[in-house]
């Protein structure tokens, strides 16, 4: 994939190659490693005797490891280089989702998923990041769309694949974990030989970088002397709030859709497959749009489409807004990790992006654990999802207001 002696690129450039891997990555060590267990978890948990907190003390474990994982993805990216680090992360992950399948004692399956947990972190982080090495940064928001839309194919494929592997009777979930292990380790494979650290490695250039730069917007200078900390932890605390107002929704809508608005399972189920499709589209969208108006247009787009997304939720409104809730929704899902990413590259540069990232994805992470929380009790003391929604509305719109404040990344 190199360049020719007439210095005419290949018709597809090798980055977006990278692309497709990541999507690989993501879709397994993200969408099968975190989001599949949602749907394992209640026939898993009948069939080994789980009472509720055992259960949501395993997936607590895995954002444990997730959190762990990101604070030490520079330090290990800097030193092994973020092609060997992805490749041991997602079999660290596909490996521990096999033994999961295989345990019988509550302790372990939490100790596994935990290290499932840090294959997610040590795989997604570094991922992202190499958006910034491999496209120049007008292109850098439409890559990382079309990377981070794995999630949406692993929801979508989970929600049709483990209840048939599972069977009427849910005795299949051990199957269950053993596919989705098998996968993953299968994806290791796949972007350990596809994947490269840097365009130099090929002999190439990053992608996009014969393009004339946007007219007003110039070059982005990496000079770390010009990013002050503070734009660092501002853009941390935008990440925060997506992390704590996302999770909220994406924990509590299907239990309020049948506890509280009278919904089947099944009836809701579909509604949240409808989220997953939608979502296919939030990254390439939003990130296109990131890189044709600016970083901070998008983010204050997508935290306003959010906001709406919760408060019609919150509202006991007709059917027809529960529908423009979940449209909102799956629209805008994954968009906010694939700006961010590009954003953070603007700011810091290629070398330093994956240590940044890993920060304030650390701190999106606390978010995470927070959001459901806080939620949860607020529910409890009200015997209504209701405020939870109200209050998540309402941070998504501190979201955007953090945003609509962000500096423009330096220019020369």
């Amino acid at each position: 994939m190199r360049d020719n002696q007439q210095g005419v690129p290949p018709a597809i450039h090798y980055g977006w190659f990278v692309v497709a891997a990541g999507t690989l990555c993501i879709f397994a060590g993200l969408g099968f490693g975190r989001f599949a267990l949602g749907m394992i978890l209640p026939s898993m948990g009948a069939s080994l005797g789980l009472s509720y907190s055992q259960m949501g003390l395993i997936s607590t474990a895995n954002f444990v490891g997730y959190l762990l994982a990101v604070l030490l993805c520079g330090k290990l990216t800097h030193r092994f280089g973020a092609r060997k680090l992805i490749g041991f992360a997602l079999l660290l992950a596909g490996g521990s989702m096999l033994c999961i399948g295989v345990s019988r004692q509550l302790f372990f399956i939490i100790l596994l998923y935990t290290l499932t947990g840090m294959g997610s972190g040590m795989s997604n982080v570094p991922m992202m990041s190499l958006v910034s090495a491999w496209f120049i940064s007008r292109l850098r928001g439409r890559a990382a769309g079309f990377i981070v839309i794995g999630s949406g194919f692993a929801i979508l494929i989970s929600g049709q694949l483990i209840p048939w592997l599972n069977g009427p009777d849910g005795a299949g979930w051990r199957l269950s974990w053993l596919v989705l292990g098998s996968t993953v380790v299968l994806v290791a494979v796949v972007c350990y030989l596809v994947l490269r650290d840097r365009p130099q490695d090929l002999g190439l250039q990053q992608v996009g970088s014969g393009l004339t730069p946007d007219a007003g917007r110039g070059k982005v200078s990496f000079d770390k002397e010009r990013v002050r900390p503070r734009v660092i932890y501002h853009c941390a605390a935008i990440y925060f709030l997506f992390g704590f107002t996302y999770v909220i929704y994406a924990t509590f809508i299907v239990t309020t859709m049948v506890q509280e608005r009278g919904f089947s399972e099944a009836a809701a189920g579909s509604f949240w497959s409808w989220v997953g499709l939608l979502s296919l589209f939030s990254g390439p969208v939003f990130g296109v749009l990131s890189d044709k108006l600016s970083r901070k247009a998008a983010l204050v787009m997508v935290f306003t489409i959010q906001s709406l997304a919760y408060l019609l939720i919150a509202v006991n409104l007709p059917g027809l807004f529960l529908y423009l809730s979940i449209g909102f929704y799956g629209i805008v899902a994954w968009s906010i990790p694939s700006i961010m990413t590009a954003l953070i590259g603007d700011y810091v540069g290629p070398h330093r992006t994956v240590a940044v990232f890993g920060f304030i994805t650390f701190i999106f992470g606390i978010g995470q654990i927070a959001g459901p929380y806080l939620a949860g009790v607020l529910a409890e003391s009200t015997g209504s999802f209701a405020g939870s929604f109200y209050l998540a509305s309402a941070l998504a719109v501190m979201g955007a207001l953090l945003s609509a404040a962000l500096p423009r990344p330096a220019t020369p």
